[in-house]
């Protein structure tokens, strides 16, 4: 059983916990979902637990999890340890390898990613097994836009890197006066020749170091 209120990391909770009560009907939902969900129900809420509201640096804005068995594990892009590295990851690897000559990672695992201040938010935060987008339109997009707006309004120069069109109507509420966004075609193969070459890593650890913060360690 999913519960906001426990699950969720102590600093997202308070800043999130006047909000939260608007999510009652969503809770409902996935508590009622007879399917099978991923990711598991102590996963969902990784990305946050994984990245405290104070130390975030970088955002990035994914669509839903994975909906293959053992792929989803709270983190955008991400896969879990030993499972097939899939086409979007890879094609982010291949970017970060041109960009910053890092060798290209034999884990989708994006954990030590998340330790270091990248927030991997997905839109939409559940899916039901063999179902892509099944929880769309159900209130997650609601929470993660608040997500947003709440960095976005108390946060100071956090790099936002937004893939795709998607991602980009979800950055339509960040001040680009406070934070350094970020803009290109998503890294899927059908648009990737457009992905390719964005030089979003290096551009993030460049701006991070401007303003005093320690860079990523991609």
């Amino acid at each position: 059983m999913i519960n906001l209120q426990t699950q969720l990391e102590v600093s997202w909770r308070k800043l999130l916990m006047t909000k939260l009560n608007n999510f009652q009907s969503l809770t409902d939902f996935i508590n009622a979902e007879s399917e099978i969900i991923y990711p598991p129900i102590e996963l969902v809420f990784n990305a946050f637990n994984l990245c405290p509201f104070n130390q975030v640096k970088v955002v990035i804005i994914g669509q839903d999890p994975y909906h293959g068995e053992n792929q989803a594990n709270g983190l955008c892009f991400a896969v879990n340890d030993g499972i097939k590295i899939p086409p979007s990851l890879r094609n982010i690897f291949k970017e970060l390898q041109a960009d910053l000559d890092i060798d290209i990672s034999t884990s989708g695992n994006l954990t030590r990613w998340a330790e270091q201040g990248v927030l991997l938010l997905n839109s939409i935060l559940t899916v039901q097994a063999n179902k892509a987008a099944s929880h769309r339109n159900k209130g997650w997009e609601q929470f993660t836009d608040t997500v947003i707006q709440c960095i976005s309004d108390q946060r100071e120069q956090v790099v936002f890197l937004l893939w795709g069109n998607y991602a980009h109507q979800k950055g339509n509420i960040i001040d680009t006066n406070k934070h350094y966004v970020l803009k290109s075609a998503h890294p899927s193969p059908l648009s990737a020749r457009n992905f390719f070459g964005n030089k979003h890593f290096s551009k993030t650890n460049k701006y991070l170091q401007d303003s005093g913060q320690i860079p990523i360690n991609w």
